[in-house]
């Protein structure tokens, strides 16, 4: 992604793993950086934030001496009375049923392939019931093409589904 990219222009502090973050301060140059690990939660000025369980690889491409690898995770951020659960790249997994009733807006991955597709994502609503969810990690490259408002129509009644384009943002 484009997370340290964004930190080295804009400031912001990466939260992520302490492989993550070791890389992003050791090759990267981040300065700003929390480590957190699955479970874990920590109170920031801006909110709290807790690392969540996910079903994926996990590496980032290094510099000469190679990868990077860690475990996956999600993310629960809340802020303001307001919880955002981001799924990050992951299948389904039986502990999003863990999330039932705490998330106001979930974001979740539909590109298939590497990640649940529509089918899976709209179980993931199911089990967590979110107020409202953006389908996200599709259409960037070919292998990953999906449809959102097909998304949406098996979302049905269940959660307002916001459809974002790149760039494009929406206040909850």
């Amino acid at each position: 992604g484009d997370g340290f990219e964004i930190a080295s222009r804009t400031g912001a502090m990466v939260v992520s793993t302490y492989e993550i973050v070791a890389f992003a301060q050791q090759v990267k140059g981040i300065e700003k950086a929390h480590p957190l690990h699955i479970g874990g939660g920590y109170h920031f000025p801006v909110g709290y934030i807790k690392m969540t369980p996910a079903l994926h690889g996990g590496a980032v491409e290094g510099d000469e001496s190679g990868m990077y690898t860690t475990v996956p995770g999600g993310f629960l951020i809340s802020i303001d009375g307001k919880t955002v659960y981001h799924a990050g790249d992951t299948a389904l997994i039986k502990d999003m049923e863990l999330l039932e009733g705490q998330v106001d807006v979930a974001c979740l991955p539909i590109g298939d392939n590497f990640t649940m597709g529509p089918e899976d994502a709209a179980k993931a609503v199911a089990m967590i019931k979110p107020k409202t969810v953006i389908p996200m990690h599709y259409n960037t490259f070919e292998v990953i093409e999906q449809d959102p408002n097909g998304f949406a129509a098996r979302v049905g009644p269940q959660a307002e589904v916001v459809i974002l384009e790149p760039g494009q943002s929406h206040e909850f």
